[in-house]
């Protein structure tokens, strides 16, 4: 009898474990973006120390100043590049467009099957790149950044997230995920450091704030 009721309980535990992982399968993200994995929070709070603080300027700024989606391999530019690599499942055309596949935003936990849902971030966005000492940078080096796959500054995510956050810095834009949060500011403050670009006061007491929570 006692064995019976062994059975039973371990029959009831097992069929509760599959209903459990069945349901964390049902609710996880089918595709997570691949961002390069940023420096740790130690690491950026060190480089932030670093990193010059002044007022932005972003006198002469134009967008067609830094030459972005170039062709990185074969048919494929930089957006369609990101959008392999970010994507799960994703099938691509002789053009190398996404014709389908599976993207998790990660800045406001959106899944998208549709490649035109989707808008490449620049993290560091270029304006704010200009703002903070691009603005002497050669061409080349603008062409650089701004199609830079190895740092972790580009992602695709929701477009009209994209498009909300703008030319915004962590001071008065962040993703809505809080658990995304401690990511993008180690990534920004990665890329700054990279790159040697300043921040404000405003900036960089929104970055200080945030890393000591990572």
């Amino acid at each position: 009898m006692r064995r019976f009721y062994a059975r039973r309980r371990f029959g009831i535990l097992t069929a509760l474990s599959g209903l459990i992982a069945s349901a964390a399968l049902f609710n996880a993200p089918t595709a997570s973006a691949a961002l390069p994995t940023p420096v740790s929070a130690a690491t950026a709070r060190s480089y932030l120390a670093t990193l010059t603080v002044a007022t932005e300027d972003r006198t002469g700024y134009s967008r067609d100043l830094f030459n972005h989606w170039i062709t990185i391999s074969g048919t494929c530019n930089t957006r369609e590049t990101v959008l392999k690599r970010d994507g799960s499942n994703v099938v691509t055309d002789s053009a190398c467009a996404s014709t389908s596949g599976s993207w998790y935003s990660p800045y406001d936990g959106a899944t998208w099957t549709a490649a035109s849902d989707l808008d490449i971030d620049h993290l560091v966005p270029l304006a704010e790149a200009w703002d903070s000492g691009a603005d002497n940078w050669s061409s080349s080096l603008r062409q650089q950044f701004a199609n830079d796959l190895t740092r972790p500054q580009l992602i695709a995510v929701t477009d009209n997230v994209n498009q909300a956050k703008g030319d915004q810095d962590p001071a008065t834009w962040m993703p809505s995920r809080t658990a995304y949060r401690c990511t993008y500011v180690r990534a920004w403050v990665q890329v700054k450091y990279y790159y040697d670009l300043s921040v404000d006061s405003a900036e960089k007491s929104a970055l200080t704030g945030y890393l000591a929570n990572c």
